[in-house]
C-alpha cells in the first residue's frame, strides 16, 4: 500500500522567507506609529505607542534583546518623569505670578525707599532719606537743587562712619525760606584719599502703580513722577 504526500512541499528556506515577508509588512504598524509623531512633540504617550507597537511587530526570528527592552523601558521612565516634573514647575510658576499679583495689590499707594537722586517732595513737612557711607569719613555734604538745577539747600552730614547715614530735610532753603513743592535732586559726596566721591542716596518715593512680568521676570514698581524700579531694589517698604 502506498501513501501519497499530499502537502504543499514547502521546506525550511520556504518558511524562512514568508516570515520575513510577513514581519516586513508588519513593520509598517511601526512606521505608521512614527508617522504620527511625526512634527509633534514625543510626549509619553506617542513614545509608549512606539515601545509598544514595536514590540508587537518585532521578527520572531530576532527577539527585541533584553537589554535594549530594558533601556527603553528606562527612556520611557525618564520621559514620564520630566513631564510630570515640568507640569509640577508650570504649577509653581502660576502659584508664584498669583503670589505676586496679590502682594503687588498690597503695594500700590505705600511709600517705599529705594536708591535713587530723584524724591517729589512735600515740602510743607520733612523729608527723611539716609545717604550710603562705603568707609569712615570726616566729611561729606547733601547737596539739593531743584528742578531747574538751581541749588536751593545743602545740609552738611560732618563726620561718619561706614553704613547709613540718616538727614532730614524740612522744604526750606539755605536762607530758611520754605520752597514750592516738587521733584527735587539729592547729590551726597565726600572724600576719601584726596579723591571726590559721590555717594548713593536712599529717598522716599509712592507707589502708583505695580507692572507685572508675564514671563517671570521681577516685579516693577511705578513710582510717582520718578519712573520705574525692581522691588528687589527697594530698602523699606512704609505706609
Amino acid at each position: 500500500m502506498s501513501v501519497t504526500d499530499t502537502t504543499s512541499g514547502l521546506n525550511l528556506n520556504d518558511i524562512l522567507a514568508s516570515s520575513s515577508i510577513k514581519t516586513n509588512t508588519s513593520t509598517d504598524g511601526l512606521a505608521s506609529a512614527t508617522n504620527s509623531a511625526n512634527g509633534k512633540a514625543l510626549g509619553k504617550d506617542a513614545f509608549l505607542q512606539l515601545l509598544v507597537t514595536q514590540l508587537k511587530n518585532q521578527n520572531p526570528l530576532e527577539p527585541q534583546d533584553n537589554g535594549e527592552f530594558v533601556a527603553q523601558l528606562a527612556q520611557f521612565s525618564s520621559l514620564e518623569g520630566i513631564t510630570t516634573l515640568n507640569d509640577t514647575v508650570t504649577g509653581i510658576a502660576s502659584n508664584y505670578n498669583s503670589s505676586q499679583a496679590l502682594q503687588a495689590s498690597s503695594l500700590v499707594g505705600r511709600s517705599v525707599v529705594a536708591p535713587g537722586d530723584k524724591a517729589v517732595v512735600d515740602t510743607s513737612k520733612s523729608m527723611n532719606g539716609t545717604v550710603v557711607i562705603p568707609d569712615s569719613v570726616a566729611a561729606a555734604t547733601l547737596k539739593i537743587t531743584d528742578k531747574d538745577g538751581k541749588a536751593v539747600r545743602t545740609i552738611d552730614l560732618g563726620s561718619q562712619s561706614a553704613g547709613n547715614a540718616s538727614f532730614i530735610w524740612d522744604g526750606k532753603d539755605d536762607a530758611g525760606k520754605t520752597v514750592e513743592s516738587g521733584t527735587y535732586t539729592f547729590a551726597a559726596a565726600t572724600t576719601i584719599d584726596d579723591q571726590a566721591v559721590a555717594l548713593i542716596t536712599q529717598l522716599p518715593a509712592t507707589v502708583n502703580s505695580v507692572t507685572i512680568s508675564q514671563t517671570g521676570g521681577e516685579l516693577m514698581l511705578n513710582l510717582a513722577g520718578l519712573g520705574s524700579i525692581a522691588l528687589s531694589k527697594v530698602q523699606t517698604i512704609g505706609m
